[in-house]
C-alpha cells in the first residue's frame, strides 16, 4: 500500500494512505491521540497498576504506535503484569519507511522504537510471534481479519484501530464486532476513535454497551 510520512501539528509522525485516502492518526497529534483513545478511556492502566496479566486484541497495527505507547506506560508505572499484544494488519508499513518513524522523541525511552523496525522487518515476511519486551509478547497476524483466527482468546482490551468506516466499512459490521465480542474476557473493553452513528449502533447489535468519551 502507497503512504507518504507526515509530520503531526505536535510534531510526532503519521503517515497518509493514499489507497484509503486517510492519515493513520489524527493529524493534529498521532501521540497524544493514541494516548487519549486507547490509554484513557478505559482501566487499563489501573489493572497494569495491580500486576494483573493482560491480553490486547488491536485491530490494525498500523505504526505500531500503541504498542510503543504500551511499553512506555508499563514503565511508568512500573508494573510487573505480563502482556499479550495481539495484532492484525493487512497492509504492513515498510521497515525503511518505519526506521524513519520519530517516536522515541515521544518516549522515555528508545531501545523500543529502534525494536518496532525489526518487527516491520518480520512481518514484510509473513506473521509476528516474539517477545517485543520481558512483559510483552507480541503476535501480529499478516492478512485480512477474516483470515485471522487468534491462537489464544479471552481479551480484556480492544483497540479498534481500522481506518474509519467510510473507506474500511467490512471492518465496522457486527458481525465483526460480534466476532470481537465472542473472543473477549467477560467485562472487556473495546475503545476506538471512531463515534459514527452506524459504527456505534453495530457495537450495539454485537453485545457490546456503547458509552461516548469527551473528546
Amino acid at each position: 500500500m502507497s503512504v507518504r510520512l507526515e509530520e503531526c501539528k505536535d510534531g510526532s509522525h503519521t503517515l497518509f494512505s493514499e489507497q484509503f485516502g486517510q492519515f493513520y492518526h489524527n493529524p493534529n497529534g498521532a501521540v497524544a491521540e493514541s494516548w487519549h483513545v486507547f490509554f484513557d478511556q478505559s482501566d487499563l492502566r489501573e489493572r497494569l497498576k495491580s500486576g494483573t496479566d493482560v491480553r490486547i486484541l488491536e485491530v490494525g497495527f498500523g505504526t505500531g504506535l500503541n504498542l510503543l505507547l504500551l511499553c512506555d506506560l508499563i514503565a511508568e508505572l512500573g508494573s510487573t503484569s505480563r502482556v499479550l499484544f495481539q495484532s492484525v494488519e493487512a497492509w504492513p508499513v515498510d521497515p525503511e519507511i518505519a526506521a524513519k518513524f520519530n517516536y522515541g522523541g515521544f518516549l522515555k525511552s528508545a531501545d523500543e522504537s529502534e525494536a518496532l523496525v525489526n518487527v516491520f522487518r518480520e512481518l514484510s515476511q509473513g506473521h509476528v510471534d516474539v517477545d517485543f519486551t520481558q512483559q510483552i509478547h507480541v503476535r501480529i497476524h499478516r492478512g485480512l481479519f477474516d483470515t485471522f483466527n487468534p491462537v489464544e482468546t479471552g481479551f480484556h482490551y480492544v483497540f479498534h484501530d481500522a481506518f474509519s468506516p467510510g473507506v474500511n466499512a467490512e471492518l465496522w459490521t457486527p458481525e465483526i464486532f460480534k466476532q470481537i465480542y465472542d473472543w473477549c474476557d467477560n467485562g472487556a473493553t473495546l475503545t476506538t476513535y471512531c463515534a459514527a452513528t452506524k459504527a456505534r449502533n453495530a457495537m450495539k447489535e454485537a453485545g457490546w454497551v456503547v458509552t461516548k468519551a469527551p473528546g
